[in-house]
Parts: structure tokens; C-alpha cells; sequence
């Protein structure tokens, strides 16, 4: 069994041993209500396809809550907006007569 070092998808995703997150709160939003569709589907169906659509909800509130995704990761994907506060300006020359 390999360690966590050893996965490629844990060592490209974990930073000092946290997860970076890669899903913003608009593909949160979305990831839910597909989700909420999904565990209805799940509900109204019976058989394998209740489990297919019950399991496809639960990877759909599971990736919004942790706001990770792990084929996002591998596909180097990420909707979460990183807004960098702007640069420090130098002091404007002080350019008076004396």
C-alpha cells in the first residue's frame, strides 16, 4: 500500500498538509442543486439506477462542502477567485520649488 507521498493526486493537491481549495462559490451553488437533483432522482428510481444516482449526489455535496475536487485538481482546474489586493504604490517624488 502506498503512503501519502506517494499518490500523485494527494502531493498535487496538499500544501503544509492542507487541501487547496478548488471549487468557488458559484460551482459550490451549482455542485448542490445538481446534487439535491440527483438524491431526488435517487429517490424516485429503484435498482442500480438508484444507486448510480444516489452515489453521483453524495460525490456532489461532498466536493461543495470540502470545496475540493479531485479530477479538478488532476485536470489543473480551479474556479475559485483569487482576488490579489493591488500593488503598494511609491510615494510620488515630492517635485515643489524651494
Amino acid at each position: 500500500m502506498r503512503g501519502r507521498e506517494g499518490s500523485a493526486l494527494v502531493s498535487a493537491a496538499c500544501k503544509g498538509g492542507n487541501m487547496v481549495k478548488n471549487v468557488g462559490n458559484t460551482d459550490k451553488v451549482l455542485r448542490y442543486a445538481a446534487g439535491a437533483a440527483l438524491a431526488v432522482g435517487a429517490y424516485k428510481s429503484a435498482g442500480v439506477l438508484a444507486v448510480v444516482l444516489g452515489a453521483a449526489a453524495f460525490m456532489a455535496f461532498l466536493t461543495a462542502i470540502l470545496g475540493w475536487c479531485g479530477l479538478y485538481t488532476l485536470l489543473g482546474v480551479s474556479t475559485v477567485c483569487k482576488i490579489e489586493p493591488p500593488a503598494a504604490q511609491p510615494p510620488a517624488p515630492d517635485n515643489e520649488p524651494e
